[in-house]
C-alpha cells in the first residue's frame, strides 16, 4: 500500500560552524510529521524554529543525513541536497588515526563500531546510561557507568572508539571493580568532554522556538522527559527498593529477612551490623535506618537514619561504606576530637565548601547555589549515645526543613562519614527536566538506539 505524501520541504546542507555537521530547513504549510517521524529517528536536533541539525561524535553526519533523505522522499516530502553536502555523502573516507585492527574490518563493520560508540554517547547525554567514576588509562579514558535497566558497565576509550569491555549484574559489584584496576587514578563522575563532544555539543546548543503543534504532529508519541547531570545533593532520589536487592545480591556476608510486609532487615553475618528498610516509608518516616553494635548481645555503637527522598548516590555510599568495613567504630567512649571532624569532612574542604560556627553548630554548605550542608551539633556530641543526632547531611529546601536527610549519631566512625561526603563534594546524579506538556512533542523525542553489533569495536577522529 502507497505510503500517503507529506506536504513539506526539507533541504539539508553543511553546517556553516562544524566540519561534518549538517542543516535540515524546513519549509512548506505543514513540516511537523517529517520532523516527527524521520527526521528525529535519524538523529536531528531542533536548533531553531525551522531548522534542525544533526551533529554525531562519530563524524558520521553525511552518511545518516543521506538516509534521512531517502527515508523523507518514501514518506512523500521533497528533499534538496545542498551540492557541498552531496559530494561529502559521495566521498569514500577514512578515520584518521584508527586502531589498528581496524585495517580488517569493512566499512559496513566500522560504521557498526562509530554507531555503537555514538549510542554510547547518546546514552550518556540523554541520561540513559549514568557515569560513576572515570580514570586515565595511558592513552585513554576508561568509566564505570550504569543504564536505566540496571546493567552496569565498564568502558575503554574516547569519542568513536569508546565501547564496552565488561557487563555486571550490580552497581556496587562493577564501581568496587574499577576501583580495584585503577586505584589512585580513578575519579567522582564522568570525564570532561572531549573537543569532539564539545564541538557536536556547541552546534546542538542554540534555543529553539517554540511553534503550535498542529494535528499531525500529535499522532506521534511523546517521549519521557530528559534528565540532567546535577549536583548529587540536588539529585532526583530514584529506585531505593532496588538499592536495597542490589546491596543483598552484592554482598553475601549480610543475610536478608522480612519480618513484616513493610519491613526488610539486612544482617551481617557477624551480627553487629544491620540495616532496616522500610518499603512504604512515607514523608516524615525513615526509609533507611543502620545501626552497630559492639557484638551480637552488646551495646549500640552508633545509628544512622535515611529519608526516602535522599538521592540514591548518597544512600549508596553509606551501604558500599559498611560493606568495605569501615562500619565498626571505636566504641562509644572515643571522644570526638578536631582530627575526627577533619578527616570526616576533609572532601569538602578539598572541594572549597565553607565552614562555619554559630552557637553549637559547626556547617559546611555547598558552594553553589543548590542548597545542601553538613552539621555537627557539638552539644549533642556530649550527650549520651544516641539520644540526638549529631551529623545531619542534608539537601534542597533549607538546614531546618530539608528535602532530604542523612541523621548520624556521635560515634559513627570517621571513615564512613568521609565516604558520604566523598560522594556529596563529588558525585553527581540526574534530575528529571522540566518540560512542558505544551511542548511540540518530536522536539522531545530521544535518539533511537543504534543496535549493537556483535562484537563491538572502538572508534577515531575522521578524516574527509
Amino acid at each position: 500500500m502507497p505510503r500517503p505524501a507529506v506536504d513539506a520541504q526539507v533541504s539539508l546542507a553543511r553546517h556553516p560552524d562544524h566540519s561534518s555537521a549538517v542543516t535540515a530547513t524546513l519549509t512548506g504549510p505543514d513540516p511537523y510529521l517529517a520532523r516527527a517521524t524521520v527526521l528525529s529517528a535519524h538523529g536531528f536536533r531542533w536548533t531553531s524554529d525551522e531548522t534542525m541539525t544533526l551533529a554525531r561524535i562519530d563524524h558520521d553526519e553525511p552518511h545518516y543525513a543521506d538516509q534521512a533523505a531517502r527515508a523523507l522522499r518514501e514518506d512523500g516530502a521533497t528533499v534538496e541536497i545542498d551540492p557541498a553536502l552531496q559530494e561529502e555523502i559521495d566521498t569514500e573516507w577514512t578515520y584518521g588515526n584508527a586502531p589498528t585492527h581496524w585495517q580488517w574490518l569493512t566499512r559496513d563493520e566500522i560504521r557498526e563500531a562509530t554507531a555503537e560508540a555514538q549510542r554510547i554517547h547518546d546514552d550518556i547525554a540523554a541520561g540513559r546510561l549514568v557515569i560513576h567514576r572515570h580514570a586515565q588509562d595511558g592513552w585513554t579514558t576508561v568509566a564505570v557507568g550504569t543504564y536505566q535497566d540496571g546493567k552496569s558497565v565498564h568502558l575503554h576509550g574516547e569519542d568513536y572508539v569508546r565501547q564496552e569491555t565488561m557487563d555486571y549484574d550490580s552497581e556496587p559489584e562493577a564501581v568496587a571493580d574499577f576501583h580495584r584496576q585503577y586505584t589512585v587514578a580513578v575519579r567522582p563522575g564522568p570525564a570532561p568532554l572531549t573537543r569532539i563532544e564539545r564541538a557536536a555539543a556547541k552546534v546542538l546548543s542554540a534555543p529553539h522556538a517554540e511553534t503550535p503543534v498542529p494535528a499531525t504532529a500529535r499522532t506521534a508519541a511523546p517521549a519521557e522527559p530528559l534528565s540532567k547531570m546535577v549536583p548529587v545533593y540536588a539529585a532526583d532520589p530514584g529506585d531505593h527498593e532496588a538499592l536495597l536487592n542490589d546491596f543483598l545480591a552484592a554482598n553475601g556476608e549480610w543475610e536478608k529477612y522480612r519480618p513484616h510486609d513493610e519491613t526488610t532487615i539486612a544482617s551481617h553475618e557477624s551480627l553487629t551490623l544491620r540495616v532496616e528498610f522500610l518499603h512504604e516509608a512515607a514523608h516524615g518516616d525513615n526509609a533507611w535506618t543502620v545501626a552497630a553494635y559492639e557484638s551480637p548481645v552488646g551495646e549500640r555503637l552508633w545509628h544512622a537514619a535515611v529519608t526516602p527522598t535522599t538521592p540514591l548516590e548518597i544512600t549508596k555510599a553509606l551501604l558500599n561504606s559498611l560493606a568495605s568495613g569501615n562500619g565498626w567504630g571505636s566504641g562509644t567512649a572515643a571522644a570526638v576530637t578536631k582530627e575526627t571532624l577533619a578527616e570526616a569532612t576533609r572532601p569538602l574542604a578539598e572541594t572549597g565548601w565553607p565552614q562555619t560556627v554559630r552557637a553549637r553548630l559547626i556547617e559546611w554548605t555547598a558552594p553553589d547555589a543548590e542548597p545542601a550542608g553538613v552539621s555537627f551539633d557539638t552539644v549533642a556530641a556530649t550527650k549520651p549515645n544516641g539520644s540526638t543526632d549529631t551529623w545531619t547531611v542534608w539537601g534542597g529546601n533549607t538546614p531546618h526543613q530539608p528535602t532530604w536527610a542523612v541523621r548520624l549519631s556521635t560515634h559513627t566512625p570517621a571513615a564512613l562519614l568521609q565516604d558520604i561526603t566523598f560522594e556529596l563534594a563529588y558525585g553527581q546524579g540526574h534530575r528529571k527536566r522540566r518540560t512542558s506538556t505544551a511542548r511540540t512533542p518530536s522536539r522531545l523525542t530521544t535518539q533511537p538506539a543504534i543496535p549493537r553489533p556483535a562484537n563491538p569495536v572502538t572508534r577515531p577522529a575522521a578524516t574527509r
